[in-house]
């Protein structure tokens, strides 16, 4: 088993989420309903791939109001609602959920992080639906990568959420799919992940990139217009390629990681 027993604190706010020698990981959701929220799949298929792997997933989410409410029927905004990311998010984590604060306060409590995709990364996390390249990242999100970061923990980002890294620490190296064919409707995210100073790997679904200075896993999922059982499939390398070598005790920077300086 990977830790020692966490101390009280952890043990306390968390009681009920697994051992005090389980590999903990919390999973940062923007909401429920791909295009205006997490990718409902990505977020399942990580929550099952880390479970099956033995890790005990706690999901968090922040307490904001969404960008805006679209109809997934029929691809629409509607004006006529408004919700909040936390309770949507809840939806998909049967209840079970925390805002992010508690995450931030408690970072020593986990020994990974993962972010699934959707288009609330996008639109809620951040505002990169608008912005583009010269987006902003919600202090909450930022503060969890940095802190994860300077602690040299994994930090696992699927589908559009690379972006967040990209955003936030600047010269990590990730993966946003392929730029190429009808398959990869999503391409142009990568010439503006490159514009943030990231070095963009292009990695096929069922492909994982690892950058060994800063500990960040990304992995294509729906970037990819494939199959249900493709993306699950990717994920799951993902998730898997993680833990192991966290366990293995391999997660150690290739250097130190330099600071900083970017616009959030």
């Amino acid at each position: 088993l990977l830790n020692a027993c966490r101390g009280s604190v952890c043990s306390k706010i968390f009681t009920g989420y697994g051992t005090c020698t389980s590999t903990r990981v919390a999973v940062v959701l923007s909401g429920c309903g791909v295009y205006d929220g997490s990718e409902i799949h990505e977020a399942v298929s990580v929550l099952s791939h880390l479970t099956r792997n033995d890790a005990v997933p706690v999901v968090f989410a922040p307490d904001v109001k969404q960008m805006h409410v679209i109809n997934h029927l029929k691809g629409e905004v509607d004006s006529t609602h408004s919700r909040m990311v936390l309770p949507e998010s809840a939806r998909i984590a049967r209840g079970n959920i925390q805002s992010i604060c508690e995450l931030i306060k408690n970072i020593s409590c986990f020994d990974a992080v993962i972010f699934p995709g959707g288009f609330g990364v996008a639109k809620n996390l951040s505002d990169y639906a608008i912005k583009g390249a010269d987006c902003n990242v919600i202090p909450e999100v930022v503060k969890v990568i940095q802190e994860f970061h300077n602690a040299k923990k994994p930090q696992g980002f699927l589908c559009i959420s690379p972006i967040l890294a990209a955003r936030v620490l600047c010269t990590v190296k990730i993966t946003l799919g392929k730029n190429s064919c009808d398959k990869w409707p999503h391409r142009g995210a990568i010439e503006d992940a490159k514009k943030m100073g990231a070095t963009v790997e292009l990695r096929n679904w069922d492909e994982v990139s690892f950058d060994e200075e800063n500990l960040i896993f990304s992995s294509p999922a729906y970037m990819y217009d494939g199959q249900y059982h493709e993306i699950d499939d990717g994920i799951g390398h993902m998730v898997k390629y993680m833990l192991v070598m966290l366990r293995k005790g391999k997660l150690k920077p290739k250097e130190k990681c330099a600071p900083r300086d970017c616009k959030h």
